[in-house]
């Protein structure tokens, strides 16, 4: 595997650096447009409408347009956001495992420990296990800022893009809005249907049925000698990952700072409840001092 993002996972004072990896990957069979007559590939340009010329994607932009302009963004343009620079899986709160609705999960991504040491790493992965916390973060990739779930899977720690809250749709059926009457027999007899076909989820079992096919079909085609010479290339670079501060000091740090802010928030109360004391028996003061003033004007 490839690294195809290097970082730091960020809570506090603690920083984990990390190398990012795709968990999963398409087992799809893939098929490319060729000309029926001759086998020819068929190609897709980048072409300009303007010039009609082909342009190289080393001279390709991006825009953004809606009905009246067109707004171009350039490489430099789109490196000046502060937030696809940033390097950082930023830890913004831990929250009980079962929270998170299925529905938002986007993408898997493994993260490797990078740097001298893996201790940061290993502490992390524990921490979450023993707590059955998800860490949910937010982290830039690919020009997009993400929100994800960070949680273990295993010995290793598992990275899942969210969805953000916008993008899920709501459901509206008129069917949903009907009545609909359902018997108790009904209910039975589909609930020991449910009963029959159930057993525990093992997807090893599994099997995507036409891409075998498929590639039969292909490799038989290939031994009647109905193939034609092609030619592929692929590579991705990585990236090398930040060094870990010192953990115990970083640790420590954190968890005195939030120590030291309920303690001044605690102290701020405690002034102002004695400031109230000394405000409430001044008056009472200043009231007593005006009570027998005036009993004295009323004897004299």
């Amino acid at each position: 595997m490839r690294a195809i993002w290097s970082g730091a996972i960020t809570f506090g004072l603690v920083n984990v650096p990390v190398k990012l990896y795709s968990a999963t990957e398409d087992h799809d069979v893939e098929l490319h447009q060729v000309h029926d007559e001759d086998g020819g590939r068929i190609r897709y340009q980048r072409r300009c409408e303007v010039c009609g010329e082909v342009v190289p994607y080393e001279h390709i932009d991006r825009a953004y347009a809606d009905e009246e302009e067109t707004v171009v963004l350039t490489r430099k343009d789109l490196a000046s956001i502060p937030q696809e620079r940033d390097r950082e899986i930023s830890v913004v709160e831990f929250v009980p495992s079962g929270q998170i609705d299925p529905m938002l999960f986007e993408r898997s991504y493994y993260l490797e420990p990078s740097g001298k040491s893996p201790k940061a790493y290993a502490l992390l992965r524990r921490t979450l296990e023993r707590t059955e916390r998800t860490a949910i973060v937010e982290f830039a990739l690919r020009q997009k800022t993400r929100l994800a779930a960070l949680r273990v899977r295993g010995d290793v720690l598992l990275l899942q893009t969210l969805l953000w809250p916008d993008e899920i749709r709501e459901p509206a059926f008129p069917a949903l809005e009907q009545r609909v009457r359902i018997s108790a027999k009904e209910l039975q007899l589909s609930a020991a249907l449910v009963k029959s076909f159930s057993d525990d989820f093992a997807p090893e079992r599994f099997r995507d049925a036409y891409q075998e096919q498929l590639r039969k079909l292909i490799e038989a085609k290939r031994r009647a000698g109905d193939a034609i010479d092609t030619e592929a290339t692929f590579g991705e670079a990585a990236e090398e990952g930040a060094e870990v501060i010192d953990l115990m000091e970083a640790l420590r740090a954190s968890v005195q700072r939030s120590r030291d802010a309920k303690r001044k928030g605690s102290g701020k109360r405690g002034e102002a409840g004695k400031r109230s004391g000394a405000a409430k028996r001044s008056g009472a003061a200043k009231r007593s001092g005006a009570g027998k003033r005036s009993g004295a004007a009323k004897r004299g």
